[in-house]
């Protein structure tokens, strides 16, 4: 309680404020509590604060209303160059309804009647060509993309091995299964899962007859154990292509198809890519 008091004594000392002109009136002062001058302060920079706040607020609503009207501004450009290219659109269709050349060349009539800016419409023309460009060459490569990556099995079969660890099924032990094992019966038609070129074709100690294909994009695909291979080295193949025949060559406990994938050298896991198309 004590302290209490002689905090409210101490808030409440006056000070005295001298204010001296640069004149010939007598310096006056006046008292006022320590309480008071803090408050004073307090407020001057509260309010401060909130004149700089209404300032930059202010000035942001200056640059946002500059940019709208320059967005209008373009908006306006660009909807009277759309109405002019339909009025030419309809001049022309009235044209080519004529049934000859001559009638053609005579019911032409191009005067240029101000209601077009043909540097504007041109300029106007060249941007939208080059965006179509771009456009263009994103969905190409997008597609290049979507035929390189491995989609789906290779064959209707039900995973005998998956990918990872596994206990060897004829030398015993564990080791890395690097790819996927599909039982299916001798003969089943093995296809491509993504376009791509042949680049091995032949037989493997391990695998057998042995089908690699590079698809782009760091892709890469592998067909083990097959019976017979359809395609040759070189060779350009599309997804869902048949390239080989199934069977049990090589170093294999029954028929089935051994599929790997590879991303940009290391194998991965093809049933991360079973569902994609």
């Amino acid at each position: 309680m004590e302290n209490i008091r002689r905090f409210l004594k101490m808030i409440f000392v006056p000070v005295t404020i001298m204010m001296v002109p640069h004149s010939r009136v007598k310096p006056f002062g006046f008292r006022v509590p320590v309480v008071g001058v803090f408050l004073s302060v307090f407020l001057f920079l509260v309010g401060m604060s909130y004149v700089f706040a209404v300032s930059i607020r202010t000035v942001e609503y200056h640059n946002m209303k500059a940019k709208l009207q320059e967005v209008d501004s373009h908006y306006q450009e660009i909807r009277v160059t759309l109405d002019s290219l339909r009025f030419f659109e309809g001049e022309f269709r009235k044209l080519f309804e004529l049934k000859s050349k001559k009638e053609v060349l005579k019911a032409a009539d191009f005067r240029d009647s101000g209601s077009i800016d043909m540097e504007l419409l041109k300029e106007r023309i060249s941007q939208a060509m080059e965006s179509a460009a771009d456009i263009r060459k994103y969905i190409m490569r997008q597609k290049d993309i979507y035929l390189a990556t491995p989609s789906g099995w290779p064959v209707e079969g039900s995973v005998s091995s998956a990918y990872g660890l596994r206990e060897h099924p004829k030398n015993g032990g564990i080791r890395f299964h690097s790819g996927v094992d599909l039982s299916i019966p001798v003969g089943t038609g093995v296809t491509a899962t993504a376009d791509g070129i042949v680049s091995f074709s032949g037989w493997t100690a391990g695998s057998g007859n042995t089908i690699v294909i590079e698809h782009g994009y760091g892709f890469s695909t592998a067909f083990g154990h097959n019976s017979k291979n359809l395609v040759k080295v070189g060779q350009r193949v599309k997804r869902g292509e048949k390239i080989a025949v199934s069977g049990s060559t090589g170093v294999s406990t029954g028929p089935h198809v051994h599929y790997e994938i590879w991303k940009n050298g290391h194998h991965v896991d093809p049933a991360k890519f079973e569902g994609r198309g």
